[in-house]
């Protein structure tokens, strides 16, 4: 006898149902493993969501893509840094896993409205339509109920990093189907003239500014850069920040190793 045919494709994205709740969400940058388990030990450690990074890496598309993959059956958001915003990026690692993309430098509403255009089914945007997909189990479902799904669990994620793009967050976070303004503080601390000066006034201000508009527009902030200084991470999530980068998989790694190595030079050889 066969099994009984679901009525319709579940799917569930773990990052928009923490920040949907009301809750902080945190994501994991991957920058150096390509191996599919990093999914798996990123959503042991209590992750909501990996941000495989296809800007600042040489991670190969097709591993990102095996690695969303493994994400959706962990339980973890996968999200993909696209290196552009040439559309057939987000598209094509849309098709092959990722519940999200996270687009650097976006400088102006006319830059966001052509992601949003590259990552939403019609009629919000013009994503073209692959006809199966590995978040629904490669099932064939009705076309409007499989696009419905899948635009539903899909955030699309505009990363802000100049001062140009602070001022323009209003009309940025007015643009139907962007769902996250992400500032990142370190190419903005640069492009401010305070690299790596987190703590300057002028971040504080940038962020007041991003967090401002997407409480007018019903859109959630996002800090990256802001690991190596939790004091500052704080600031700004009581500002009203709601997802935040927590550091790549590398600087975790280097870290545990650096604590263990340190620890062991300090046991004694006497008997």
């Amino acid at each position: 006898m066969n099994p009984p045919t679901p009525a319709g494709p579940v799917l569930r994205n773990p990052l928009a149902d923490t920040l949907n709740a009301g809750r902080l969400g945190i994501s994991m940058l991957i920058k150096q493993v390509q191996s599919v388990d990093i999914a798996v030990a990123a959503q042991s450690c209590g992750f909501d969501a990996i941000n495989i990074d296809l800007e600042h890496s040489v991670i190969p598309e097709a591993a990102a893509a095996q690695i969303c993959v493994t994400a959706l059956q962990a339980g973890i958001t996968p999200l993909v840094r696209i290196p552009s915003h040439d559309a057939h990026y987000a598209n094509r690692i849309l098709d092959a896993g990722a519940l999200g993309v996270v687009v650097p430098h976006v400088g102006s509403a006319e830059e966001a409205r052509a992601i949003v255009q590259a990552c939403r089914f019609a009629p919000l945007g013009a994503r073209s339509v692959a006809g199966s997909w590995p978040h629904l189990g490669y099932r064939q479902w009705p076309a409007d109920v499989a696009r419905r799904v899948l635009d539903a669990n899909t955030l699309v994620i505009v990363m802000l990093e100049t001062p140009e793009a602070v001022e323009r967050a209003d009309e940025i976070a007015a643009v139907p189907g962007v769902d996250i303004l992400h500032v990142g503080a370190t190419d903005l601390s640069d492009a401010l003239g305070i690299p790596g000066r987190f703590a300057d006034p002028a971040i504080a201000r940038s962020f007041e500014r991003v967090v401002a508009a997407c409480r007018k527009h019903g859109k959630f902030a996002g800090a990256g850069g802001l690991a190596s200084v939790p004091e500052v991470m704080q600031a700004m999530v009581r500002r009203g920040v709601r997802f935040v980068t927590a550091g790549s998989e590398w600087d975790f790694m280097l870290a545990a190793a650096r604590q263990r190595a340190q620890a062991l030079r300090q046991l004694s050889m006497e008997p």
